[in-house]
Order: structure tokens, then sequence, then C-alpha cells
């Protein structure tokens, strides 16, 4: 067994014990552990009461952080003419139309989010086994199959959070940065959460948020008061 550093044994011995806290002192046990010689994530896990293998338990959504995510998000765009020139203003990082599926087929992927026009989403189809499994396909309920790049492409760039249930039925996200204050990640946390309740399918049965838990990029886990999360 790898010997654990001064660092990490502090920390897991400052988590011990700790579970079922409230976001603020869940908040406060990471911003006050967290050692890294880079500003880490503040990383949310939700284990959800779904199975998103039928298709009436898949939770998906979209969440606009209020304090942003601290992260510089880069935005590819399938459009032509008038839409194109509409996304280049709005500040997309790329672009194009065949020209920008070439090149994501030749395996050059530099962008977080990709948005489409309508128009544009049968040549975009071709790339679903390449960004399908990255989570990058456009898709018009998250908002990223519209006519309105402009506001799309703002919106990505502005600190919003797309989230997708996995097999085990666990939606992870990352919401902010420590540097941030507490108070800017607790409502980061509330309004991630709230998004992840408000999208609760119609077959979710039974206890539908069963954990939710924190952690920053290198430390360690801590469980949440499943209420306080969720502001109540």
């Amino acid at each position: 067994m790898a010997k654990l550093g001064k660092r990490t044994k502090a920390a897991r011995e400052a988590f011990a014990g700790k579970d079922n806290l409230s976001v603020a002192e869940a908040v406060a046990l990471i911003k006050s552990n967290a050692h890294a010689k880079f500003d880490e994530t503040l990383e949310i896990a939700m284990n959800l009461g779904v199975d998103p293998r039928h298709a009436d338990q898949m939770v998906r959504g979209v969440v606009a952080l209020p304090n942003g995510t601290g992260k510089t998000v880069r935005v590819a765009v399938f459009a032509r003419g008038a839409k194109a020139e509409e996304a280049q203003a709005a500040g997309a990082d790329i672009v194009g139309a065949e020209d920008l599926m070439e090149t994501i087929q030749s395996g050059k992927i530099e962008f977080d989010r990709c948005i489409a026009t309508p128009d544009m989403m049968p040549l975009v189809g071709r790339l679903g086994k390449v960004l399908g499994p990255r989570n990058l396909m456009p898709n018009p309920k998250v908002g990223t199959v519209t006519m309105d790049v402009a506001t799309a492409v703002t919106a990505a760039k502005g600190g919003e959070v797309q989230f997708k249930v996995e097999k085990a039925g666990v939606i992870h996200g990352g919401i902010g940065k420590v540097s941030f204050s507490e108070e800017k990640l607790v409502e980061n946390v509330r309004a991630f959460v709230d998004a992840v309740s408000k999208a609760r399918p119609a077959g979710a049965k039974g206890t539908y948020m069963k954990k939710v838990s924190l952690s920053s990029t290198m430390g360690p886990g801590v469980s949440l008061d499943v209420a306080s999360a969720s502001g109540n």
C-alpha cells in the first residue's frame, strides 16, 4: 500500500467521523483542508434512486450557477452564415461546419461545450460516436441545439453546467473553485441540487435523492444532510 503524504493523512483525519453535514459545514471543512498547489474544484456527487437504462428514469438538464464555475469554458459552434458570425461575436472559440467536423474526426477536440443550429444536426449526427461518450453531443433538452447561438454561447461561458445521470444512477459535477467564498460555494451547491431535484423523471419511484457528497479535486469526500443540500 502506498504511503500517505502528511497533507493527505491530515485531511483524512480531519474528515474522519464527519457525516451528514450541512452544506455550510461541509464547504468550510473542504476549504480548510484543500492544500493542493492549484485552485481545486469543488465537486459534487449525487446518488439518485433511478435506473437510467429506462427512458422514463433518465435525468439530465442544465443549471446556471449563481457564481459560475471559475473555469474557462471553450465553446465550439456548428453554424453557417449569419449564425456563424453571431456565434463568433458572442465569444465562441471555434466556429465551423464541415471543416469543424473533419477536425473533430481527426481526434482534435479542443472545446468543453458544443452548440449547433438545428440545420447542422445531420452533419453533427455523424460525430455521435466521438462526441456522445464525452457528453459533448448537442441536445435541444439542454439548450445546445438552438437558433439563438449567441445566448447559448454566453450561457456556456458564464458558468452554465450540464448534468446527466450515469449508469450507476450517479450525477457528478464541478461547481466552483475552493478559492470562492463559503457563501458563494453554498449558493452554487444548492442551485445544482435544486436543478437536479426539479429534473426528477416521471419514472422515479421511492427515494429520489439518496446521497449527496462534496469533495475537492484532491481531497476526501464528505456526505451532506440531503435536506440541507436542497435548502429545506
